[in-house]
């Protein structure tokens, strides 16, 4: 019976047709009147419908969360306020496409050097205020500038002058060109709040323009919204309220899924997915993306300051056992650099690193060390399992003269008070869709999440290069050498590239594709989603 239901979520998914579903059914015995009404039943549930309570378990909260997105880092206020309080300017769609959001529509000039973008008409904040050009231009300066502390500020800082042009048009004036800018105004830390008197923004109130409003929210426990009544998005913005549970332990979202106190959760135990796939009313959601795990080293400090070392410590992953360990084959192999294979201007054509204890020996003694002690911080809020894949990167280092002590941090706070504070950490990216975007947050000299705080002045000189670039061979050739460049003389160890795997309840509907930038759908369940 359970698989005669699993094809009724096909059908009611789109995924297959009325006819497939029909002959399927009656193939596992079903007669022709049961297999026409599911069938019905699966059609009519495709539609949207409003109403319900949709209860959501999320990971990595913690008690310093704000309702400023420049501060957000993870999962639990990506989902919140990207995913249902506010929007971007533009949005990455499940194809992996940029697409206006609050923009109605975004024109660059020849050059991709100065972008006119004009504001969607009609979208209310949940104040009441009708958004307009100082809105999103205020937004965009609170990253900016000397004093910022926005995760965003590198992103920010390469819109160039920003010049209102009337209400309702805001022209980007770029140093240089760049035919990928439309992706940037998608950063889940630049979503809009409105503008206050003083040409700064009210994000303390958690006033946005998404559909839901902020009800309670309670840092690192608890947050509750409200349909937003005037949502500009036909079809979005289902549920009457939505509760989020901080649930930072995996085992209990887990426990939480099975007994019903939630409808979804983000990132499954991968131990145990198979098992809460199998219970009734339950479905795990595999959806690939650009997610990749890292284990970035401070290259200002030594041992990692010689690029042997760094190279041994690459040399001594085993990535074959930790994708089928770690992932449980949820993912993919990684290549040291963060251009996953579903990417534009991935680099098909470099060798794929493999474990060789005695090659990473061979660096380690070019750097002058017989043997080497070096200290990994881990935590779960790096992501589920991260602690125990580190004992298991450390067995894997021992046969190349590697002793590798692994020390469990505090998962409140890890990213704050352990990620780019010691040497050595577990770290995880949601990646970003292009490759430009990914380069400039994750590996810009002097960025704010350069994780591995890195300047190779012929990686800086690719980037800006290769953002202005718009011949496409061009332009390939450029991200395929900055590729090689993190791959081989870079900070972070990239071992693999994971799938996103969430669970959800069968009562839900969702669109037939799911985007796969980050957990639920993109951060979108809220949105995207419904009670059947």
């Amino acid at each position: 019976m359970k698989e005669l239901h699993h094809y009724a979520k096909l059908l009611e998914l789109g995924r297959i047709s009325r006819r497939e579903f029909i002959g399927r059914a009656m193939a596992l015995g079903a007669t022709t009147a049961l297999a026409s009404t599911m069938a019905g039943k699966a059609l009519m549930a495709a539609t949207p419908k409003r109403g319900g309570v949709y209860r959501v378990g999320v990971g990595s909260a913690n008690t310093g969360d704000s309702l400023d997105s420049a501060t957000n880092s993870d999962q639990f206020m990506i989902n919140m306020l990207q995913g249902a309080v506010r929007n971007c300017v533009t949005e990455v769609d499940p194809n992996g496409k940029a697409i206006p959001e609050l923009a109605e529509s975004l024109e660059p000039s020849d050059d991709a050097a100065t972008w006119v973008v004009k504001v969607r008409q009609g979208v209310e904040f949940h104040s009441g205020k009708t958004l307009d050009a100082d809105d999103i231009i205020a937004s965009i300066e609170h990253h900016r500038g000397e004093g910022s502390e926005s995760a965003a500020k590198s992103v920010a800082e390469s819109m160039g002058t920003l010049k209102k042009d009337g209400p309702n048009t805001v022209i980007f004036e770029l140093e240089s060109g760049n035919a990928d800018f439309p992706y940037l105004l998608s950063d889940y830390h630049i979503t809009i709040c409105p503008a206050d008197k003083s040409g700064g923004i009210d994000w303390q109130s958690g006033d946005g323009t998404g559909p839901y409003s902020v009800k309670e929210f309670e840092p690192g426990v608890r947050s509750h919204l409200i349909r937003h009544p005037n949502y500009f998005k036909e079809g979005e913005g289902n549920f009457d309220e939505v509760k989020m549970l901080a649930i930072n332990d995996v085992a209990a979202r887990m426990n939480a899924m099975s007994t019903g106190q939630v409808d979804a959760i983000a990132r499954c135990d991968l131990k145990t997915a198979h098992l809460l796939d199998k219970k009734p009313g339950i479905d795990v959601l595999e959806v690939a993306g650009t997610k990749h795990y890292t284990y970035p080293m401070d290259v200002r400090a030594a041992p990692f300051d010689d690029n042997n070392v760094r190279m041994a410590l690459k040399l001594g992953m085993n990535r074959e056992v930790f994708v089928k360990t770690v992932l449980r084959g949820y993912g993919a192999l990684g290549n040291d650099h963060p251009i996953s294979t579903s990417q534009n201007y991935h680099a098909s054509d470099l060798p794929q690193r493999k474990y060789d204890p005695e090659k990473a020996k061979w660096h380690l003694k070019q750097a002058g060390l017989s043997s080497l002690d070096v200290e990994l911080h881990a935590s779960d809020a790096a992501f589920a399992g991260a602690v125990d894949a580190a004992q298991l990167y450390a067995e894997s280092l021992k046969p190349a003269g590697v002793n590798l002590k692994v020390t469990r941090a505090s998962a409140d706070g890890y990213w704050s008070n352990t990620w780019m504070k010691v040497p050595w950490s577990a770290s995880y990216w949601s990646g970003r869709p292009t490759a430009d975007w990914m380069f400039t947050i994750g590996y810009k000299a002097g960025g704010n999440w350069t994780e591995n705080f890195w300047n190779h002045p012929r990686f800086e000189e690719l980037l800006v290069a290769g953002r202005a670039e718009l011949d496409e061979a061009k332009r390939g050739a450029i991200y395929i050498e900055m590729q090689t460049i993190v791959r081989d003389e870079g900070g972070s160890v990239i071992p693999c590239f994971a799938n996103n795997v969430d669970a959800a309840s069968d009562k839900l509907g969702r669109p037939e594709k799911m985007g796969g930038n980050f957990e639920l759908d993109g951060a979108r369940s809220m949105a995207r989603w419904w009670f059947i």
